[in-house]
């Protein structure tokens, strides 16, 4: 990584740290660290030879353990998702969710609730710089990247009226070609789930957004090879 690519990693999470503390109220945790401080202290170091990997983004993460589904069984996987969360509040508690568990691979799942607004307007070109911020930590420790596509949608429930299928499928292609010229693996959720509209296909969804059992059923797959390749060391 040459000196201008750190630089911008570290103005960036400068930046979103300086906006978090700005942004929230007194006493409020912005990014939400506490919400894993603890378990990440009781998880404690890797054990020698073990592949462990992180899962993080937001709900969608978030609930892929959750209701009574399998994760992973029988992995060293954890998972870091938060409900709702945008890119700025992941790259301001990646290094504390991510780097310091020491994994070897992580697994990127973000965008779509930047493009909803959930923290405030969203430029695509903001959405990439903290995606890229987090891949250029992740690779500065070590840590190999699987970047994923956004899960289409045609439309969130909590802010109707966006028709965001437009700006994931071109997020989406921005990923691709980063990933490719970055050596990281891409892993394509969106061609496996999308109906003929830019929706997520009726039959995968609770909502419109998030995965069902069904939808799970469809991603664990393709996320299990993804991980393969970037243990591997390859790109796709």
């Amino acid at each position: 990584m040459n000196r201008s690519s750190i630089a911008f990693t570290a103005l960036a999470l400068l930046k979103w740290q300086t906006f978090a503390h700005a942004a929230q109220a007194p006493g409020e945790d912005w990014p939400q660290l506490g919400a894993y401080r603890e378990q990440n202290r009781q998880l404690g170091p890797p054990a020698p030879g073990e592949d462990r990997v992180v899962f993080f983004g937001d709900s969608i993460t978030y609930a892929w353990s959750r209701q009574g589904r399998e994760f992973f069984p029988g992995t060293p996987y954890v998972n870091r998702g938060l409900k709702g969360q945008t890119t700025p509040q992941l790259l301001v508690r990646f290094r504390q969710d991510v780097v310091q568990l020491r994994p070897k691979a992580v697994v990127i799942l973000a965008g779509t609730n930047d493009i909803a607004g959930n923290t405030g307007p969203s430029t695509l070109e903001m959405i990439e710089d903290n995606l890229m911020s987090m891949a250029e930590i992740a690779r500065m420790n070590g840590i190999r990247v699987v970047l994923c596509s956004v899960l289409p949608a045609a439309d969130y429930p909590w802010r109707q009226g966006l028709h965001p299928s437009g700006r994931i499928v071109e997020l989406n292609a921005w990923m691709k070609d980063y990933a490719q010229a970055s050596g990281l693996v891409y892993l394509d959720y969106y061609s496996a789930m999308a109906g003929k509209d830019g929706e997520l296909k009726p039959e995968l969804t609770t909502d419109g957004v998030h995965p069902n059992d069904a939808g799970y059923a469809v991603m664990t797959p393709l996320a299990a090879r993804a991980i393969t390749a970037a243990l591997a060391g390859s790109a796709r």
